[in-house]
């Protein structure tokens, strides 16, 4: 589920984004280790079509200080990044100005970001229709998209700290 806030910057327009989505899921990592991952990105659906929903994107990434083309940002060095992550009763909720994504995260994902303390999140100007919500995402489609050039060049790339609530 992703929402806009009504605080919305004048630079990007909720509509131009099109659909958002956020998976969860976790992977092996060269330290042999499970790997929380997120992936966020659109349909590519806003009345524009996918190349405005791109260029929205872009812009939302780059006025959060989150440069697209590979660079790491790594968020537990930066306590004033403005993207935070949010794990509580198996959802992993991304928050930045104007956006607030989240998603059902699956037992294995909790537990490596549990372990780790972070997850990386991918966010790609790249569309992807054919990731819609409701939809079953079959693993070798997420990884064809997740590992393709195309997706990750055209990618904001971020260590995020998971914060919870306490109780």
């Amino acid at each position: 589920m992703t929402s806009i806030s009504s605080e919305a910057r004048p630079a990007v327009r909720a509509a131009d984004l099109g659909t958002l989505v956020v998976l969860a899921w976790s992977g092996e990592a060269p330290d042999g280790a499970d790997m929380p991952y997120l992936l966020a990105y659109s349909l590519g659906d806003a009345a524009g079509g996918p190349e405005a929903t791109a260029a929205a994107v872009r812009q939302l990434l780059l006025t959060n200080g989150l440069p697209v083309g590979g660079e790491l940002v790594d968020g537990t060095t930066r306590p004033s990044l403005p993207v935070t992550l949010l794990v509580q009763s198996g959802q992993a909720v991304v928050n930045m100005p104007q956006l607030v994504a989240q998603a059902t995260a699956p037992p294995e994902w909790l537990d490596a970001v549990a372990a780790r303390g972070y997850a990386y999140l991918v966010f790609t100007t790249r569309p992807w229709p054919e990731g819609a919500p409701g939809q079953v995402v079959e693993p070798a489609a997420l990884a064809a998209f997740a590992g393709a050039e195309e997706t990750l060049g055209a990618a904001a790339h971020v260590v995020l700290p998971a914060r919870s609530l306490r109780v």
